[in-house]
This record gives C-alpha cells, sequence and structure tokens, in this order.
C-alpha cells in the first residue's frame, strides 16, 4: 500500500474517533473533535498531493479517497444536526448533491468518460471543511447561520456547475 492510500485509510480511520470525541462530552471535548477533523482534513490535500506528485494514483484511491472525504463532512453535519446546530433540510440538500454528482460520475463512467472534479468543488470542498471547523471552534448561533449559508451556497452552485458542464451524459441514447 502506496503513502497517498495509507494517507486516506487514517482519514477513514479518524472517522468513528472523530465521532466519539463529538458525543463524549468531557471539558473541551469539541475542541479535541476540532484538532482531529483538520488533522484528517488536512490528510484529504496531502493525499492527493502525494498522489500526483509521486505518481501513486490508484483506483482504490480513487474510490476511496473522495468516500472519506463525504464521510467525515457528513459524519460532522449528522452532529450538527442533532445538536440543532443545522436544519435537516440544510443537511439533505448537501446530501442530495453527493449523491447526484456520483450518480452523474458512475454514469459518465459506463460511458467512458472520467469527470473530474472542477474548481467549484474543490471551493465547496474547502468551504464546508473551513465552515465545520468555524461551527466547533465558534458555536455561536451567528456563526453557525454565515457557515451553513456557505455551505449550501457552494454546495447548490458546484452541484449545478457539474451538472451544467456535463449534461451531455443524459443526453438520450447514452442512459
Amino acid at each position: 500500500m502506496n503513502t497517498a492510500n495509507k494517507l486516506t485509510l487514517a482519514r477513514v480511520v479518524a472517522i468513528p474517533l472523530f465521532i466519539v470525541l463529538l458525543y463524549w462530552e468531557f471539558d473541551h471535548h469539541l475542541w479535541v473533535a476540532l484538532g482531529l477533523f483538520i488533522l484528517a482534513s488536512i490528510t484529504d490535500f496531502v493525499d492527493g498531493y502525494v498522489a500526483r506528485h509521486y505518481n501513486q494514483i490508484t483506483d482504490f484511491g480513487k474510490f476511496m479517497d473522495p468516500l472519506a472525504d463525504k464521510l467525515l463532512v457528513m459524519s460532522a453535519m449528522a452532529w450538527f444536526v442533532e445538536a440543532g446546530w443545522m436544519p435537516a433540510w440544510a443537511f439533505f440538500i448537501v446530501i442530495a448533491r453527493e449523491l447526484a454528482v456520483t450518480g452523474m460520475r458512475l454514469i459518465a463512467v459506463e460511458q467512458g468518460r472520467v469527470i473530474a472534479a472542477g474548481k467549484s468543488g474543490k471551493v465547496k470542498t474547502a468551504s464546508t471543511m473551513v465552515g465545520i471547523c468555524l461551527m466547533l471552534a465558534f458555536p455561536t448561533r451567528p456563526l453557525i447561520l454565515a457557515c451553513t449559508i456557505v455551505i449550501l451556497v457552494t454546495t447548490v452552485y458546484s452541484g449545478v456547475e457539474y451538472f451544467v458542464q456535463n449534461r451531455d451524459v443524459f443526453r438520450k441514447g447514452n442512459v
């Protein structure tokens, strides 16, 4: 197993620990959970760099890296919903976008195409991770609302952009 894949697996292993830290109420548990979330988020950027720079791109990494990202972000957001910090409908929009884009990518693969992450998707990922960090660090209603709005706007924008730029995937005869 190469270094990039080890970093991805480290992120996957960190997710259950992150969830436990969110629920296990002790002094400063949110700060500890935030620290782990930051470390896990950093591995997302580092494993991508390592994979590209050192030619360590694998099918496992192509599958597991985006899955690990989604699981990390969704675990935080699910806790936010349960804690009353984020409305469930906002969480649903994020999940729906992720499933829709993933489905479109699967259809594209069947057609022999790969839909790479676009700039807006990367901005969405970074904005979401920063928003989650801010929400964990400074859980005030105005900041939580602002972060939720930024997450929703970047999520919807990037989702629409993916579908508009790749609409030919769904043309009659291709699906």
